[in-house]
């Protein structure tokens, strides 16, 4: 295992959206691992280093909330945007109100979670690139609130604020308590046609033990 991180993170919304629910958003009950690794992503990434979320622990009750969302009613294809970057100027993108709907989402309000992470080296390391090295930059983005972009809670409009942990956890909501979280997305495979891959966590006096299938971890 490399060096070891922890994270609080913490929004006024969140939605991790589940994806069996085909048109309106809902959310998970918890932030997800990949959620909580591409908050990590934000702060610091490199190809040379891959982030490894070990633990969540989730400390305030969860509370839904049902809002209305702006969403694009379709995708631009991939033929369209290839045009318009080859000088194409008669390519019509999505621009006008016609291709706006409104839609209702069941999202996740005032979240809080600590995120335990360490990152291992991949096989882009380079010559200069060492544990020690990357920890420290890590350590050093992460205490000055410091990120390639704004951190964001499942949806970039729901942004996150995060602060590096030194000292012990606050006290979880859901202490001496446990809930079966029932299949959650873990993470997508990109390497294998980009297949999801779900487990079924349980959350134990409000921490989550996330496994790494990397690893060899059974899910």
């Amino acid at each position: 295992m490399g060096y070891g991180i922890k994270l609080k993170v913490w929004g006024d919304y969140a939605c991790f959206s589940r994806p069996e629910m085909k048109v309106e958003r809902v959310s998970y009950d918890v932030i997800t691992p990949s959620a909580a690794r591409g908050i990590l992503e934000a702060v610091y990434w490199k190809p040379a280093i891959r982030w490894v979320i070990d633990e969540i622990r989730v400390i305030k009750p969860i509370k839904f909330d049902n809002i209305k969302r702006n969403e694009l009613s379709g995708v631009i294809p991939s033929n369209t945007v290839k045009r318009a970057y080859l000088g194409n100027k008669e390519v019509n993108l999505y621009q006008s109100t016609k291709d706006i709907v409104q839609r209702g989402a069941m999202v996740l309000k005032d979240v809080c979670y600590y995120i335990t992470a360490h990152f291992e080296l991949t096989s882009s390391v380079g010559e200069t690139d060492t544990v020690e090295k990357h920890y420290n930059i890590a350590l050093r983005r992460a205490k000055k609130g410091q990120c390639f972009h704004r951190p964001y809670l499942g949806c970039r409009e729901f942004s996150a604020q995060f602060e590096l942990v030194d000292e012990d956890y606050e006290e979880s909501f859901y202490e001496n308590s446990e809930k079966d979280l029932g299949y959650m997305l873990w993470d997508i495979d990109f390497k294998n046609k980009s297949l999801p891959i779900f487990f079924r966590p349980t959350m134990k006096d409000g921490v989550i033990s996330i496994p790494d299938l990397q690893r060899g971890d059974i899910l």
